[in-house]
């Protein structure tokens, strides 16, 4: 790895910790940047996983007026994500990852509608008989986390935002917390057990550290609707992006 990768990859996470701390698509960066430095498919997934962790960090600094009085659901969330999150990193050490990479495209598109049209499908949600269990959409989606990543962060947010009538920074401060947790216990086993490039990881971590700092300041100061709507435009991306690498 050269100069050049290493810039990029401290760029790449600048770049992945925004994203990623204001609208849960940190991998929209992190992970291609990862193929483009040379790590094959699988060590790229597991090493921007340690490296995301960075981003954990930074948004709970950047966001602690948004998580004053969230502590116990957090910790409620957290404790989901995190069976979640270990049966998603164990699924991926055990099996090839080319039939799950098919789904993820479709998944992403599933977040990006939900927040697209989030105020019709909370009014969906709220009425009696008809609301799907928080635990469970949480714990598949740390499945789905822990597994490979890419948007996971759209769809905690898009299930929270209907779950919850209150601010999106809220929201989305929330949403980095919860996810960083099952991210946590997937990265624990990856170092362990798996290929994480560790010189990556740094570089990368160290862009994510930094990005996810700024980023929730700038989530209080844009609106949230068109903030929401670029979050799905991005997701729409990166579904085109990974079903054409998929195919």
């Amino acid at each position: 790895m050269g100069p050049g990768d290493g810039a990029l990859l401290v760029a790449g996470g600048i770049g992945a910790g925004l994203t990623g701390s204001m609208a849960g698509l940190a991998s929209l960066v992190s992970y291609p940047v990862l193929l483009a430095a040379g790590l094959p498919p699988v060590a790229a997934n597991m090493t921007n996983t340690v490296a995301l962790m960075a981003s954990t960090a930074g948004s709970a600094v950047g966001a602690r007026r948004e998580l004053r009085g969230q502590g116990r659901r957090i910790a409620g969330l957290s404790g989901i994500a995190v069976a979640g999150g270990v049966a998603g990193a164990l699924l991926l050490l055990g099996t090839p990852s080319e039939a799950f990479e098919r789904i993820v495209p479709g998944l992403i598109v599933l977040g990006a509608l939900v927040l697209l049209f989030r105020n019709t499908v909370r009014d969906w949600y709220l009425r009696p008989g008809r609301r799907p269990p928080l635990s469970l959409s949480v714990f598949l989606i740390a499945v789905y986390g822990g597994y490979f990543g890419a948007a996971a962060g759209v769809l905690l947010l898009a299930v929270l935002a209907v779950a919850v009538t209150e601010p999106f920074p809220v929201t989305n401060a929330v949403k980095s917390m919860v996810l960083g947790v099952a991210n946590l216990v997937a990265a624990i086993l990856y170092a362990l057990t798996g290929p994480v490039h560790w010189a990556a990881a740094a570089l990368l971590g160290l862009g994510c550290l930094i990005g996810s700092w700024i980023g929730p300041a700038l989530v209080r100061r844009t609106p949230e609707r068109p903030l929401r709507v670029a979050i799905a435009v991005a997701a729409l991306g990166l579904a085109t992006y990974l079903w054409n690498t998929a195919a």
